[in-house]
């Protein structure tokens, strides 16, 4: 299964760009299971599309899968690929999330992007693919909104 993985246990490179960078996926060893698998990035980054400053996000990103698990590694070089890519902060939310959910094709998707304050302001950018499911134990994301005024 492993032997068609790219970047699993090789060295890899940061992709230049969202568009170069190649998200790998495995098969689901359950997939007839319900169950939701999680990841956080707490340090994600990218840049302004008008001032080229850094934006700072706290994402999550949910999903309870069926055939296809994302391989974390491509998922990691993927979301560092954006440090030098310009979008606004809902641009750049819903690309994660329609190109995650492409390639996986979940049974449900949700991310979370919780913004660091631009110009006194944070903008969290929230997406889901449908009504949760039933019987599906999922947490909430627990992101602690921004507070700024102490």
């Amino acid at each position: 299964m492993t032997k068609t993985l790219t970047h699993l246990g090789k060295l890899s490179r940061l992709p230049a760009s969202p568009e170069q960078a190649l998200l790998e996926r495995i098969p689901n060893p359950y997939p007839k299971d319900r169950y939701l698998v999680r990841f956080t990035a707490p340090e994600f980054t990218c840049l302004c599309p008008v001032t080229g400053q850094p934006d700072f996000a706290h994402l999550v990103i949910d999903y309870v899968p069926k055939a296809w698990l994302v391989e974390s590694k491509s998922l990691k070089l993927y979301l560092s690929s954006f440090r030098n890519h310009a979008a606004f902060h809902e641009a750049t939310t819903l690309a994660i999330a329609k190109r995650l959910r492409a390639l996986l094709k979940p049974d449900w998707f949700r991310i979370g992007g919780y913004w660091y304050p631009r110009g006194g302001m944070p903008i969290d950018v929230f997406y889901q693919s449908g009504p949760a499911p039933k019987r599906l134990w999922i947490p909430p994301q627990e992101v602690q909104p921004y507070r700024g005024r102490g």
